[in-house]
């Protein structure tokens, strides 16, 4: 799948690399702004409880 992308990146190898830095940008944004917030409610991370004894 990497080498698919990289393969139709335009332009030479310093534009590839600009672009693919983007592209991995976007999608950390799009992971940090978008799905963790979605996913946060349905995780069970957050319903800890402690019994006293």
């Amino acid at each position: 799948m990497y080498g698919w992308i990289w393969r139709h990146l335009p332009g030479p190898l310093a534009a590839k690399l600009v672009l693919a830095a983007v592209l991995i940008a976007a999608v950390v944004a799009l992971l940090l702004f978008v799905v963790f917030p979605w996913a946060d409610p349905l995780l069970p991370f957050n319903h800890v409880s402690v019994n006293g004894g």
